[in-house]
């Protein structure tokens, strides 16, 4: 039972960040989707500009006036008793000052049989962690070129040990309208820890993520495009799973080819009826199905689905991504209209 859940413990920690990335930084659960419509399209968007308050939590020059009194709350079930949920709110002060942004993220890991070094049992413990940030973007002047900041605060529980933490996310967007397609690019998770669990401080999750969309013209789709991790170029790793072993019983390791590492940098999605009251969702992401693809087994890992549905006030939105045939997340949220007109968006 203990090892089970030590297993889905470190599982959720590395999983929005797998291979060489994974491992080295603290407050991992920043980078995990934050809401049902990214998780459906590939797991990170920098270009979605509509009603979605979420988007803002990604990529904060996204806020627009789009989203005033757009409340959104997300929960999505993960592996064994972790569960994980973010909620998001914004407010358009006037048509001068723009718009106010905030939102929260929380990963609670669930109940852990505590046991000593001769393996006697001890209390149980819990792990948590959770951030909440605030945020406002800029419209530069006589220009479609847009820049946002969030600031976070960041807390951490892990038994007995605990740590706090601050960081911002700057964001870019420049939206093309004669072409409708959308540029965006973000650096996220810039920070350092206030309190360290023990006496070291350890170094934050920086992500660098650009993007590319468009609304096509004659056909109701929106198509996504992301480069993730740009701030660290080599993030392949050779899987000794996938080692070849010779006759003479040498071993090969699995080589990594420049065409395989740069794909694991890419996630493609598209959105059907974006504009609609009923929306169906797909994505790709390119990293995960290769570090999670089982040899000489198609488990179609890498694959993710999802649908939003309007009635009223209230847009339902669901995501199924898929890891591997014994683990996968479905990503359940609410996007309520509390703008009093039930006809917007």
């Amino acid at each position: 039972m203990l090892q089970r859940r030590l297993v889905y413990f470190f599982l959720i920690l590395s999983l929005s960040s797998f291979s060489q990335i994974g491992g080295k930084y603290v407050y991992q659960f920043l980078n995990l989707s934050q809401s049902p419509r990214q998780a459906a399209l590939g797991g990170k968007t920098v270009t979605v500009v509509d009603y979605d308050v979420m988007q803002a939590i990604y990529n904060p020059a996204t806020i627009n006036i789009d989203m005033h009194k757009q409340l959104s709350v997300n929960y999505g079930s993960y592996y064994g008793e972790v569960s994980y949920g973010t909620a998001a709110y914004a407010y358009t002060w006037d048509q001068h000052v723009q718009t106010f942004h905030a939102g929260v993220q929380y990963v609670n890991y669930g109940t852990f049989e505590g046991y000593d070094e001769l393996g006697n049992p001890t209390s149980d413990f819990t792990g948590s962690e959770a951030a909440l940030s605030f945020g406002y973007a800029y419209n530069v002047p006589w220009t479609n070129f847009y820049m946002g900041a969030n600031v976070k605060l960041i807390s951490s529980t892990l038994e007995s040990y605990n740590s706090w933490g601050a960081a911002t996310d700057v964001g870019f967007l420049y939206i093309d309208d004669k072409n409708d397609i959308n540029y965006g690019l973000t650096f996220r998770n810039i920070g350092f820890q206030l309190k360290p669990y023990a006496d070291t401080n350890e170094k934050l999750p920086l992500s660098i993520d650009a993007g590319i969309s468009q609304l096509l013209e004659h056909v109701p789709i929106r198509w996504h495009l992301t480069l993730e991790n740009l701030q660290e170029w080599n993030i392949a790793f050779s899987n000794p799973n996938r080692a070849e072993e010779s006759l003479d019983g040498e071993v090969t390791e699995e080589k990594v080819s420049f065409i395989n590492n740069a794909l694991r940098h890419v996630i493609i999605g598209a959105e059907l009826f974006p504009e609609k009251g009923f929306n169906i969702r797909l994505g790709y992401n390119f990293r995960r199905a290769e570090e999670l693809r089982i040899v000489d087994q198609r488990n179609f890992s890498g694959i993710s689905a999802g649908i939003g549905l309007r009635i009223g006030r209230i847009r339902f939105n669901y995501s199924y991504s898929r890891y591997t045939a014994a683990a996968n997340t479905s990503l359940f949220g609410l996007l309520i209209n509390l703008d009093g007109d039930y006809n917007r968006y």
